[in-house]
């Protein structure tokens, strides 16, 4: 008998893979929950028992909520990604952090196996592979429902003869929740034209009218909300009740998978999005032109490999290192007004503000130079251009 990890959702596929792996091939299952701020106490309770009945050796949940922020939110709000200029990868970080923490967990009760309900037709599969053969080394890793090529109702089927007559009704709408957001799929985002109707998000608008709040920043980490001070996870999760009510964050983003087709999900992040924009509006005060732009660079290499399931790679630490050494000066707050359906940056404060009127003020005076100054200035600095324009037209 062969000891098995299974990343376990209490979904349908990692239900019949717990049957399959105990009944079928006889291995001694262990059932692995990685919460990573979508699961209530109710919840992670629920999955407990159902992976038992099921005939799960043991369950176990692993609360990865502050690591996850740490170890990888943090470079996401640094970098300011978001894919695409739209999302801000919800589910791609979510899936490796659950990973590492299987795999960890499979290392340190000395398993045979990893096992995970992945189908052949998505990007968890490849996510779930790089890192379970980086770090499983000696692991064997078992996919039944991509091996198999089964489906739904298959899947069903098989669970209805082992005496499991739970309802497998699939819901209308395929709900992922996270710290860093929330994915919504459905009929719809199968197409190219259709919208999610307002029924299919989560959270349904409550609030009219609008109301403006205070974020302060230290060091490019979000650390206060309206005056109170907060750790980044609690802020965040502080934000998302303000903002909720309002149905703000809403979008569909349309994106390349890794296995090479395009793919379309709608998502509902309201935290993430206004923490994004304010961020990147300080940044926008208190950074310099080329800070600016090379973090630009290397934040979407970041978000991209992170979506592409890269985590590992060492050259993800590097770009960490560099977009955190860029954040010493992001400090002060950001005001951000909120109203149905959308918010509004509306100005910072802050004590490295480069907007300083001692320099002169953007199309009124300067008082840090003199007109012949900027005289000289704009003849060298037109040099290059006047050369080039001199040299070929005398040539043609």
């Amino acid at each position: 008998m062969s000891k098995v990890v299974l990343a376990y959702s209490g979904g349908l596929d990692t239900s019949y893979c717990i049957k399959h792996l105990t009944v079928d091939k006889g291995h001694e299952v262990h059932a692995v929950t990685v919460d990573t701020g979508g699961f209530s106490n109710d919840e992670i309770q629920q999955l407990e028992n159902k992976a038992l009945q099921l005939g799960a050796s043991s369950f176990h949940c692993i609360d990865a909520v502050e690591a996850y922020y740490q170890k990888c939110i943090r470079f996401l709000l640094y970098g300011n990604v978001l894919r695409n200029n739209t999302y801000p990868l919800s589910v791609s970080a979510e899936r490796m952090f659950q990973a590492l923490e299987v795999a960890g967990y499979a290392k340190l009760i000395g398993a045979d196996a990893i096992a995970h309900g992945s189908t052949g037709a998505g990007n968890d599969q490849v996510r779930f592979d790089l890192v379970f053969q980086t770090l499983g080394e000696g692991i064997q890793i078992i996919t039944p429902i991509r091996d198999q090529q089964l489906s739904r109702q298959q899947e069903i089927d098989y669970l209805h003869q082992q005496g499991m007559d739970w309802s497998w009704e699939k819901a209308q709408y395929s709900i992922n929740q996270g710290l860093w957001g929330t994915s919504v799929g459905g009929a719809e985002t199968l197409t190219s034209h259709q919208p999610l109707p307002e029924t299919a998000y989560p959270t349904p608008l409550q609030k009219q009218g609008s109301e403006r709040i205070e974020i302060g920043f230290a060091e490019g980490q979000a650390c206060s909300l309206n005056g109170q001070t907060l750790s980044p996870v609690a802020l965040i999760r502080a934000l998302h009740q303000l903002a909720q009510p309002y149905a703000i964050g809403r979008d569909i983003h349309v994106g390349d998978t890794i296995i090479g087709i395009k793919g379309r999900v709608g998502f509902e992040a309201a935290a993430p999005l206004i923490l994004l924009k304010a961020h990147h509006l300080l940044e926008k005060h208190t950074l310099t032109k080329w800070q600016q732009y090379w973090k630009e660079q290397l934040g979407n290499w970041y978000g991209m490999l992170l979506h592409e399931g890269q985590f590992l790679d060492p050259v993800m630490r590097n770009i960490e290192t560099f977009l955190e050494d860029t954040q010493d000066k992001v400090n002060g707050s950001v005001f951000v007004r909120l109203h149905p359906y959308r918010f509004e940056l509306e100005g910072i404060q802050s004590p490295n503000d480069l907007m300083n009127n001692s320099f002169g003020q953007y199309g009124e005076m300067n008082k840090g130079w003199s007109g012949e100054d900027v005289k000289g200035f704009t003849k060298i600095l037109g040099n290059q251009s006047k050369i080039f324009e001199m040299v070929n037209t005398t040539s043609a």
